[in-house]
C-alpha cells in the first residue's frame, strides 16, 4: 500500500469510529444502549439490516465462491423477498407490540422461562461462533496485502470494533452501518469498473459474458432435485427460505434492529427495503467473482492465491513437487490465453468456434485439476486444510489496483467487517444481559448498573469472537459458506419454536421446549448419518420442532398440567 492508500484507509477508519460515538450521544439508559430509545427511521434500519448480513465475508467469500463455482450461490438468496414480506406480516407485529428487548424475551411471555433461556442460549452459541468468522475475514485481506500475521490483525480489528460498540451501543452500530453500506455500494461499483479497465481492449462486456457463458460460470439455476447438492433452485427456494426466515426472524442481531424503529410501520418499511435490494446486490458481488475468472484468462493467475501457503511449500521438502505443478500451471495458462483470444477472433469473424471452445474448456479443466493437486499438497504439508478460495479477491486487489483505489477497497472491506461484527456484539450482549443476567441474577437494580454490565458483556463477547477468529482459518470452507453452515445447525430449531408461538394456539412451554430439543437432535442425526446439503438442515429442524411441539402440547394445558378435557 502507498502513502495515499494509507491516508484514505486511516481517514475512513477514524471517521467511522468518531461518527459512531457522536451518534450515540442521545442514548438514554439501557433502552438507549440496546434499542436507541426506539427512535430510528426506517431507512437507517433498512441499510443496517442489509449491512449486518453483507459483511466482509460477502466481499471475500462470495467473490471467491463465484470464482470457483460461478453464480450458483445466488440461488440461496432467491427466496429473500418472500421472507421479508412474511416477516412484515407475521413476526414484526408480535415483537414490536410486546415491547421486548430480545426476541427470546417474547417466548417467556408466550411460553415459559425455560423455553426462553434455551433459545437464547442456542443463539449465543451459534452467533458467538459466527462473530469470530466475521472477524477473521478482514484478517485474510491484511495478511495478503501487508504481510501481517493474521493473529495480530485479528486483535487489531477486534479492539477497534469493540471500542465503538462498547461506547455507543446499538445507535452507534446502526448509524455506522448506514455509512458502511453506502461505502459497500461504492466498492462494488469500483471493483466492477476496475476489472473491466484491466481487461484487454478487445474484450468488452459481450466478450466477458460469452467467455463466462461457455465455461458455465453465469449459470445460476440448477433444477436438480438431488438433496445432496448444495446449490440448486430447490435448495435455495426451500432451504434458503427457512434459513433466511430464521436469520431475519429469530436472530437477535436482526430483530434488535427493527425494534429500534419509531413505529411498526417503520419496522416493516426497513424490511421491504431489503426485499427489493438484497438480491441485486448479491448478484453484482457474485459477478465480481465471475469477472475475476474471466480476467485471469488474460492475466497470469497464481496456482495458490494464499501467499503464506506458497511460502510454506517453497520452504519444505515438497518444494520441487510444488515447483513442477506451478510450471505446468503457468504453461497451461499461456495455452488457455492463446485459445481464448483465438476463440474471440473466430467469433468476431463469424467463423467456426466449436474447436476453440472445446480446447479452452480442456485447458481450464487441466488447470482446475492442478489447483486441486496443489491444495492437497498444502494439506499434506500443513497437516490441516485451508480454503484458497478466500484469498482470490484480496490477491487481485493488491496485485492490480492503482494507488488510492486500493486504499478505498480495503476501507470498504473493513467497513463490511465492522458492520457485521458490531451488530453481533450488540446482539450477543443484549441476549446475555436481558435473558440471563437480569432474568436470573440481578432482577432489580439501577439502570446505571445494567448499563455498566451491558458494556462489560459486549467486551466479553468481543474477546470470545477474537478467540474463535484465531481458529477460523483452519476450517476447510469458503467464509461465506462457513458462516451459513454454522447457522444451519441452529436456525431451524429456533424458527420452529417461534412458529409454534405465532401459529399454534394450543402450544405450551413443555411442548415447545421438548420440540426444540428434538429439533436440535434431529439436525445432528441428519448431519452425521446422511449426505443431504446443509441448506436443508433448517427445514428438518423447523418441521421436527413444530410437529413435536404440537403433539406434546395436546397432552398438557398451558401450565404444563395433564389435559383432562
Amino acid at each position: 500500500m502507498t502513502s495515499l492508500d494509507w491516508f484514505i484507509f486511516l481517514l475512513y477508519f477514524g471517521g467511522v469510529v468518531g461518527f459512531a460515538i457522536f451518534q450515540s450521544r442521545k442514548n438514554v439508559g439501557m433502552e438507549g444502549y440496546y434499542l436507541a430509545n426506539r427512535r430510528l427511521p426506517w431507512g437507517a434500519i433498512g441499510l443496517s439490516v442489509m449491512a449486518t448480513q453483507a459483511s466482509a465475508i460477502t466481499f471475500i467469500g462470495t467473490t471467491g465462491q463465484a470464482y470457483d463455482n460461478g453464480m450458483e450461490f445466488i440461488q440461496v438468496y432467491l427466496s429473500q423477498p418472500l421472507v421479508m414480506v412474511l416477516l412484515c406480516v407475521l413476526f414484526v407485529p408480535f415483537f414490536y407490540r410486546s415491547r421486548v428487548y430480545t426476541a427470546y424475551q417474547y417466548l417467556e411471555q408466550r411460553f415459559d422461562a425455560k423455553t426462553r433461556s434455551l433459545t437464547s442460549f442456542l443463539f449465543l452459541l451459534s452467533r458467538g461462533m459466527a462473530a469470530g468468522i466475521v472477524m477473521y475475514a478482514p484478517a485474510v485481506v491484511l495478511s495478503v496485502i501487508l504481510g501481517w500475521d493474521e493473529t495480530w490483525t485479528i486483535f487489531v480489528i477486534g479492539a477497534v470494533t469493540i471500542l465503538y460498540t462498547v461506547t455507543g451501543g446499538i445507535t452507534a452500530v446502526i448509524w455506522t452501518d448506514v455509512v458502511q453500506m453506502i461505502m459497500m455500494f461504492v466498492g462494488i461499483a469500483v471493483a466492477l469498473v476496475a476489472l473491466f479497465w484491466r481487461l484487454p481492449a478487445e474484450v468488452g462486456v459481450g466478450e466477458v459474458l460469452y467467455i463466462g457463458g461457455i465455461q458455465q460460470m453465469w449459470r445460476s439455476i440448477d433444477l436438480s432435485w438431488d438433496p445432496t447438492q448444495t446449490y440448486t433452485l430447490w435448495s435455495g427456494l426451500i432451504g434458503g427460505f427457512f434459513l433466511a426466515l430464521a436469520y431475519f426472524g429469530c436472530d437477535q442481531s436482526q430483530v434488535q434492529r427493527y425494534l429500534t424503529a419509531k413505529s411498526l410501520k417503520q419496522s416493516r418499511l426497513s424490511l421491504i427495503f431489503n426485499a427489493f435490494f438484497k438480491v441485486p446486490m448479491q448478484f453484482f458481488i457474485l459477478s465480481i467473482g465471475v469477472l475475476l475468472f474471466v480476467f485471469y484468462h488474460f492475466e497470469r493467475p497464481p496456482l495458490i492465491f494464499n501467499a503464506a501457503e506458497v511460502a510454506l511449500l517453497e520452504d519444505r521438502s515438497r518444494q520441487h513437487e510444488f515447483a513442477a505443478l506451478n510450471r505446468r500451471y503457468q504453461s497451461l495458462h499461456g495455452l488457455r490465453k492463446e485459445s481464448t483470444l483465438a476463440l474471440l477472433q473466430a467469433r468476431k469473424g463469424q467463423q467456426e468456434v466449436g474447436p476453440w471452445q472445446r480446447q479452452l474448456q480442456e485447458y481450464d479443466h487441466q488447470m482446475l485439476s492442478l489447483r486441486k493437486q496443489s491444495k492437497e499438497l498444502v494439506r499434506e504439508v500443513r497437516g490441516a486444510a485451508s480454503n484458497d478460495t478466500n484469498y482470490v479477491f484480496p490477491t487481485y486487489l493488491v496485485s492490480y489496483l492503482p494507488a488510492g483505489v486500493l486504499g478505498l477497497m480495503i476501507a470498504v472491506i473493513f467497513a463490511a467487517a465492522m458492520s457485521s461484527l458490531d451488530s453481533e456484539l450488540a446482539a450477543l450482549s443484549s441476549a446475555t444481559v436481558i435473558d440471563f443476567y437480569k432474568r436470573y441474577w440481578r432482577r432489580q437494580s439501577s439502570d446505571r448498573h445494567y448499563l455498566i454490565v451491558s458494556k462489560l458483556t459486549t467486551l466479553f463477547w468481543g474477546m470470545f469472537a477474537t478467540l474463535i477468529a484465531l481458529y477460523a482459518g483452519q476450517l476447510q470452507h469458503s467464509l461465506i459458506e462457513l458462516v451459513n453452515l454454522v447457522g444451519s445447525y441452529f436456525y431451524g430449531s429456533l424458527l420452529g419454536v417461534f412458529l409454534l408461538a405465532f401459529l399454534v394456539k394450543r402450544a405450551n412451554g413443555d411442548g415447545a421446549f421438548c420440540g426444540l430439543l428434538a429439533g436440535m437432535f434431529s439436525v445432528f442425526l441428519v448431519s452425521v448419518f446422511t449426505d443431504i446439503s446443509w441448506l436443508y438442515y433448517p427445514v428438518v429442524g423447523t418441521l421436527v420442532v413444530v410437529v413435536t411441539g404440537t403433539v406434546l402440547s395436546r397432552d398438557t394445558d398451558s401450565h404444563g398440567f395433564p389435559n383432562t378435557n
